[in-house]
């Protein structure tokens, strides 16, 4: 058993219809069709959204996202349209909330892995191979890998886990065309977003991708989606600090899973018991790590 520790009630705002509420974010739609998204500051960390909430995260995790958008503008087009509040919205909302394209969502996590860590290596400790593609002997855990490759996985429900699947599986799903178009956008935008991470001194070792297709005049348009490159979605390693063969320090949620599985914490995984509330000190460590991955990313500072 996971999901919400104990799920919110949705805000009623004039105009807006709540659609979801998601592990982070609320979805809205406007009167004139368009989604309205709202990054909270919910947590989640082993399939649970916990009670505990982190300090500005929806707006870092915002605002990151709104970086890197217009790093990629040449490369892939977003669904942003606005960051306006809505009339009537209350305040907290401010530099938390996008007006966005209403897409055809691809039913795909779309994930790019440069290094070899995660569930990818838990699967090559096994088969030398990750989504059922080949890998070379030798490699570790934070090993860089020959190339970047797509490895695609299920979208989960709030308190389910995302499956890795084939290449093969997405294809099954969504036809050839559609699945060639998500691995070529998937790898490019990585490509570009490690690179522009490694100037700034952190390795972009793996990142999810959300694409959905808008009509056009033309057909459909290929779209980037949801939130990108942010620690809620990515890896993020500090360079200097890189040393296969073991986890790698980042820039992410790490403190609230080190401390969950801790003595200190008491709660047992393997048990359908939702996890305790975070203490002061996992909270403040975990929010200035999402605030130096904003700051070294984009060189801005947080206010």
């Amino acid at each position: 058993m996971s999901g919400f520790v104990e799920k919110p009630e949705p805000l009623q705002v004039p105009g807006l219809v709540h659609l979801h509420t998601g592990k982070v974010r609320d979805l809205y739609q406007n009167e004139a069709g368009d989604l309205v998204m709202v990054a909270s500051d919910r947590m989640s960390a082993y399939d649970w959204v916990l009670r505990t909430e982190i300090p500005d995260k929806g707006r870092v995790l915002t605002q990151l996202s709104l970086w890197w958008f217009d790093q990629l503008a040449d490369l892939a087009p977003n669904h942003v349209l606005s960051t306006e509040l809505p009339p009537g919205a209350p305040a907290d909302w401010e530099g938390r909330t996008l007006i966005c394209k209403s897409l055809r969502m691809m039913p795909v996590e779309c994930v790019a892995r440069g290094y070899l860590t995660g569930s990818g290596l838990t699967e090559y400790n096994a088969s030398r191979t990750v989504c059922g593609l080949a890998l070379p002997e030798g490699l570790t855990d934070g090993s860089e890998l020959p190339a970047p490759i797509f490895t695609p996985a299920t979208k989960a429900a709030v308190g389910d886990h995302d499956e890795n699947v084939s290449y093969e599986e997405v294809v099954r799903q969504i036809g050839a065309e559609s699945a060639a178009q998500l691995r070529q956008a998937t790898l490019a935008v990585y490509s570009r977003a490690r690179d522009i991470a490694r100037e700034r001194g952190i390795i972009l070792a793996d990142t999810k991708f959300e694409f959905g297709y808008e009509t056009t005049a033309d057909g459909e348009a290929l779209i980037l989606a949801d939130e990108v490159l942010t620690p809620d979605s990515s890896r993020f390693w500090p360079a200097d600090q890189w040393e296969p063969g073991h986890a790698q320090p980042s820039f992410d949620k790490q403190f609230v899973r080190d401390w969950l599985t801790s003595a200190e914490s008491g709660w047992v995984r393997a048990s359908e018991q939702p996890p305790p509330p975070l203490p002061q000190h996992v909270v403040d460590a975990t929010r200035a790590k999402y605030i130096e991955a904003y700051e070294r990313l984009t060189g801005l500072s947080w206010t």
